[in-house]
C-alpha cells in the first residue's frame, strides 16, 4: 500500500519532530516531574487521542484542498518552516532553558490530565505541520487510495511518536537529574535540537513535491 521509502521518510521526520522541544514534550516532562510517571502516561493517552484526530482529518481528505489550491499548500509549508526555524532559535538563543528544567505544575486528576494532553496536542503547530505539510509529500499517486496511504503513514508517525514519548515519560526524572547543574550537557542538548529543527525547516522549504490528488 505504501512504499518502504515513504514509511521510512515519515518515520525519520516523526523522530526528528518528537525529539525536539515543543508543546507535547514540555507538557509531558513537566507533568511527569511534577506528578510522577503515572500522570505522565495518562497525559500521553490524551496526546495519542490528539494524534487520532489529526489522522482522521488527513484520511478524510483534508489534504485534497491543497491539490486544488497549490498556493495554499505552499503558504502552509512556508509557515511551517518559519515555525520550525522559530523553535530552532528558541533552542539555541542565549539564555534558553532546557525542556528538562520545567516549572512545577499542580497535581491534577486523571480526567484533566487526559484532557490537557489532548488539547496540548491539538494546538501543537508541529503536529499540524506533520499532517498537513510533511506527510502529504510521501503520498504516491499510483500506490493506492490517498486515504489509505494517509492512514498507513499516519500510523507510522503515531507509533514513532508514542514510543519515543513513552520513553521520555519513563526517563524524564532521571534525565532531569543528570542534566541538573551540567551546563555543557544542557548546551549540547539545545544545540542538537536547534540543528535538527533548522535542517527540517530547510528541507521543507526546498521540497518541490505536491500532495497527491484523492
Amino acid at each position: 500500500m505504501i512504499e518502504i521509502a515513504a514509511a521510512a521518510g515519515v518515520a525519520v521526520a516523526a523522530l526528528g519532530l518528537v525529539l525536539t522541544p515543543g508543546p507535547n514534550m514540555m507538557y509531558l516532562v513537566s507533568r511527569t516531574i511534577s506528578q510522577g510517571r503515572r500522570a505522565g502516561m495518562i497525559s500521553l493517552t490524551g496526546v495519542a487521542a490528539g494524534f487520532g484526530v489529526y489522522l482522521t482529518a488527513a484520511a478524510t481528505g483534508i489534504t485534497a484542498v491543497f491539490t486544488l489550491v497549490p498556493a495554499l499548500y505552499t503558504a502552509l509549508k512556508v509557515a511551517g518552516a518559519t515555525y520550525l526555524l522559530w523553535l530552532a532559535w528558541q533552542a539555541i538563543r542565549p539564555g534558553a532553558v532546557s525542556v528538562f528544567t520545567p516549572e512545577p505544575l499542580p497535581s491534577d486528576p486523571a480526567r484533566r490530565l487526559f484532557a490537557m494532553g489532548l488539547v496540548t496536542n491539538l494546538l501543537n503547530p508541529k503536529i499540524a505541520v506533520m499532517y498537513l505539510a510533511l506527510i502529504p509529500q510521501f503520498v504516491a499517486p499510483g500506490a493506492g487510495p490517498v486515504w489509505a496511504q494517509s492512514l498507513c503513514l499516519g500510523a507510522v508517525q503515531i507509533t514513532v511518536a508514542l514510543v519515543v514519548n513513552a520513553l521520555i515519560v519513563c526517563t524524564a526524572g532521571t534525565v532531569a537529574g543528570f542534566l541538573s547543574g551540567r551546563r555543557l550537557w544542557l548546551r549540547v542538548q539545545r544545540l542538537l535540537m536547534g540543528s535538527v529543527l533548522g535542517t527540517m525547516a530547510a528541507l521543507l522549504l526546498t521540497d518541490r513535491t505536491r500532495p497527491a490528488p484523492a
